[in-house]
């Protein structure tokens, strides 16, 4: 290697805007400028926190408003519970989600990152108030820097923990419901270990999130930044700078008792930094349209105090679209735009019929194990049946288990015999019967039989449900017949 060769290890500039020229962590402290969009994000968020602690203990049509029993496999979404076998209304639920998201970010953008999304709320509007109260500010921060187990320090992450903890436990309540998540509380940990490391995961996961991580997690692990250039079009609402007021930008200089710009024919852009400094992700908006901006509006209260400052008006970075930065004028409607609303009237409207004309139980027809028929001693053959029913209402019901009349009656002689019957199903529950069904051989066809089982909760539901019933075939039982004969007649013929 030849000497001449030098590996620089700083790069020309910053790469990334949480990264020093060194490669080291540059840790933001964005400076809080309270103007009117801050205040509308902050009651929005004080709204969503409150909602968010106070959901788990609601409830709808007697159920909890929303509950993800995954270890059950049940989800239950404002009052309607949703079973494995709910594959279908799942889906359009999802699909209907998915199309929300597109229809709203096509119009208004990244308001979602902006004013809703968990990681803005709480980290904007719990997590760093505090450490601004306990650090003493921008300026008490940079200078504990120095010290990383300063006593306020220390402080703030132990806030940080209890804070941490509240939200793994409300997270936890979601899955598990209040009432068990308030038994496992008053008991030892070693009575449920799983749920246990379950909650301190999640707690693990916010410290590191809330604490260490910050916007890495919106810059890094969160895709959606990524999905915006496909997402978003010129006529999209955006956070944007305007090039053509603000350049070129001047620094103001103080003459007497004002201040002047440095140069004549200069923008309204006065190269003060407040945009920058406020960032959450550490962007500079006037670079354009970037994957880290989140759209929380903080550089447009930062910018407007500024203007207010120097006597020029608002809006030099403001709510806008690509389109109206570049001077055309400001359309509303485009394919997309239409496009997104007559899917989602479609696929929300097939999830509400779907939802207003589903059972208020589902039944499952099984066959028995072990082998599919037996012949009995008295010559009737006999299907062992499994009957699973989930209990959709949220009330306690007794099915009764029958067969069916009309067309699928079966012939003279069948009979269906069931240990409990009818079969009690708490509400939300479910409960497999037994049954077993008995037929003549002759109302067998080629070892089939056709029956319908009837299934009523006795307040004026049922169903029925087809279901085939095997046996013996027509050359078998002949056989067995003739089996029979012979071995009768060497009886006979011992007997002799």
């Amino acid at each position: 290697m030849k000497d001449d060769v030098s590996f620089p290890l700083e790069a020309e500039g910053r790469v990334l805007p949480t990264l020093n020229p060194d490669g080291t962590r540059r840790w933001l402290r964005p400076r809080l400028f309270p103007g009117r969009f801050f205040q509308r994000r902050r009651a929005v968020a004080w709204v969503l926190i409150a909602l968010f602690t106070v959901i788990p203990y609601l409830s709808m049509n007697k159920r909890p408003l929303i509950l993800l029993d995954v270890v059950h496999r049940e989800f239950t979404l404002f009052g309607a519970t949703f079973l494995p076998t709910d594959s279908v209304l799942l889906m359009l639920l999802l699909v209907g989600l998915f199309l929300a998201i597109f229809l709203i970010t096509a119009i208004y953008g990244r308001v979602w990152c902006g004013w809703a999304c968990p990681q803005t709320v709480y980290m904007e509007f719990l997590y760093r108030p505090i450490e601004r109260l306990i650090e003493g500010g921008t300026r008490g921060q940079e200078r504990l820097d120095a010290s990383r187990f300063h006593p306020r320090r220390l402080i703030k992450h132990a806030v940080f923990l209890g804070l941490s903890m509240f939200l793994a436990h409300t997270f936890l309540a979601y899955f598990v419901g209040v009432s068990q998540l308030a038994h496992w509380v008053q008991r030892s940990p070693l009575e449920h270990p799983i749920a246990f490391l379950v909650m301190a995961g999640a707690t693990a996961l916010m410290l590191l999130d809330f604490g260490i991580m910050r916007e890495q997690v919106c810059m890094v692990a969160c895709p959606y930044g990524r999905f915006q250039s496909v997402l978003l079009d010129r006529r999209s609402l955006i956070v944007g700078y305007d090039r053509r007021r603000g350049e070129p930008r001047s620094k103001l200089v103080r003459s007497g008792l004002t201040l002047v710009g440095a140069a004549p024919g200069a923008g309204d852009c006065i190269d003060c930094g407040a945009c920058v400094a406020c960032c959450p992700t550490g962007i500079d908006i006037r670079d354009g349209l970037q994957m880290e901006c989140i759209h929380c509006t903080q550089c447009i209260d930062a910018c407007d105090s500024i203007m207010d400052r120097v006597g020029r008006p608002r809006g030099l970075i403001r709510y806008t679209s690509r389109d109206e930065l570049a001077g055309e004028p400001h359309r509303m409607l485009r394919p997309r735009v239409v496009i997104y609303p007559l899917l989602l009237i479609l696929v929300w409207g097939a999830l509400a019929y779907a939802l207003a004309h589903r059972a208020p139980a589902d039944v499952t027809v099984l066959r028995g194990l072990g082998s599919p028929f037996t012949v009995l001693p008295s010559g009737l053959v006999s299907n062992q049946i499994r009957v699973k029913i989930v209990n959709r209402d949220a009330v306690e019901h007794r099915y009764l288990v029958e067969l069916a009349e009309g067309a699928a009656e079966p012939a003279g002689g069948v009979a269906l015999i069931a240990p409990e019957n009818p079969l009690a199903v708490g509400a939300g529950k479910s409960a497999t019967a037994p049954i077993f069904v008995t037929a003549p051989r002759e109302a067998f066809e080629e070892g089939r039989r056709a029956v319908g089982l009837r299934i009523s909760d006795g307040a004026g539901w049922s169903t029925v449900v087809p279901y085939r019933l095997l046996g013996p075939e027509e050359d078998d039982h002949e056989r067995e017949k003739h089996e029979k004969d012979e071995k009768h007649e060497k009886d006979k013929d011992r007997e002799r």
